[in-house]
């Protein structure tokens, strides 16, 4: 990585030892010298201009000292660089769900890939990868949400100057199962859910009585506060919910009359709290006696297929497709963040096409409406 002296006559690069210029003979200048730093790096050669030697000469370390630091951090294994930089930034960044499920499937991405260089991993690995999660019998959406780690990883690690070139998951082809929930609830076996809900506690009860008439996920019941309750507008404010943009859901009768009879908190003060008065975690066991007591998943054996507490919600958006309710309005309500999450319930919805070619057959078949055609000689 040489320094050079630009020749003012014949425009040639000098060595900074010559005092006169080897093309052109001429004396290079003693004043106004134009010094040049020539780096080689990657096979691509930079070029930078100081009007100093001294600048030149502290351009250079300081490009031998960034190569180097650029070379250490190009030999970093792919569980170093997951475990010591981007499980801290995950954790400071992510919700704590998030950040747990990606600890889960880290074990799976570790016995693959952990070992190899970043630079070296390739996506023939990332297939054994996938191989190896289906082996262990995860789901084809536990495959896709490991190889989004991998992905969201080899992204940090180009921004954080680990890696260059290409992210390898993008020439993964990604599992396509679909693995969404086809489960709701009739009006008749959410009234008897809700009922031995709350003969087991009243808490429970009221928890789920939220999903089914206003949508709300578990977490987002989990953090509502009372300033979230407009009581006077029937109105329920959902704050940083998992998609990260504020909504709000409105209260039916039943959900007004629950939370009226609540005894009322500070603003701040949490609408549900365990028995110690923390934030409730995870939904009690007792939900899953009361699916079991009223045999909801008697002779079930598909997981699309099962009740869970996130039935409850599926149920709520399937019974608003089932009145007709526009596909938009349903992603609002559900706090979706594409349509696309929300197309699952179109299904539902009356199909306006179908009634269109049905008044068209009722039309064709009134007597008044046929035309007699003349045929021609």
């Amino acid at each position: 990585m040489p320094i050079y002296i630009r020749c003012p006559f014949c425009k040639t690069d000098q060595s900074v030892k010559n005092k006169c210029c080897k093309s052109c003979g001429k004396p290079l200048p003693k004043q106004g010298k134009t010094y040049k730093v020539r780096v080689e790096h990657n096979g691509r050669v930079v070029t930078k201009t100081c009007p100093t030697l001294e600048l030149a000469k502290e351009l250079e370390v300081k490009i031998k000292i960034y190569d180097r630091r650029k070379e250490e951090k190009a030999k970093i294994p792919f569980a170093a660089f997951f475990e010591k930089k981007y499980l801290p930034d995950a954790k400071n960044n992510k919700s704590e769900k998030s950040y747990k499920r990606e600890l889960q499937l880290y074990r799976y991405i570790k016995a693959v890939i952990g070992n190899k260089l970043l630079k070296d991993i390739s996506p023939f690995d990332l297939e054994r990868l996938k191989k190896q999660m289906r082996e262990a019998k995860l789901s084809e959406r536990s495959i896709g949400y490991g190889l989004a780690v991998v992905r969201q990883a080899f992204n940090k690690a180009r921004l954080w100057g680990y890696f260059e070139g290409e992210n390898p998951v993008s020439k993964v082809k990604k599992p396509k199962k679909d693995n969404r929930r086809q489960r709701f609830l009739s009006p008749e076996e959410a009234k008897a859910l809700l009922e031995e809900c709350k003969r087991r506690s009243q808490r429970l009860y009221e928890i789920c009585l939220l999903a089914p008439h206003c949508g709300l996920r578990a977490g987002e019941i989990f953090n509502l506060t009372w300033a979230d309750i407009d009581l006077k507008n029937d109105l329920i404010h959902i704050k940083d919910p998992k998609n990260r943009t504020n909504r709000v859901a409105y209260m039916t009768p039943e959900v007004k009359e629950m939370l009226e009879a609540k005894p009322k908190g500070e603003p701040s003060e949490l609408v549900f709290k365990d028995r110690k008065g923390n934030r409730i975690k995870a939904i009690s066991r007792s939900f899953s006696r009361a699916v079991r007591a009223l045999g909801l998943n008697d002779g079930i054996t598909g997981p699309r297929d099962k009740v869970v507490f996130h039935t409850l919600r599926h149920t709520f958006a399937s019974w608003l497709a089932i009145q007709g309710t526009p596909i938009y309005t349903i992603k609002e309500l559900m706090g979706h963040k594409t349509l696309a999450m929300t197309e699952r319930y179109s299904h539902l919805i009356p199909d306006a096409k179908r009634q269109a070619v049905k008044g068209l057959t009722e039309m064709l078949k009134a007597g008044d409406n046929v035309i007699e055609f003349k045929k021609e000689n």
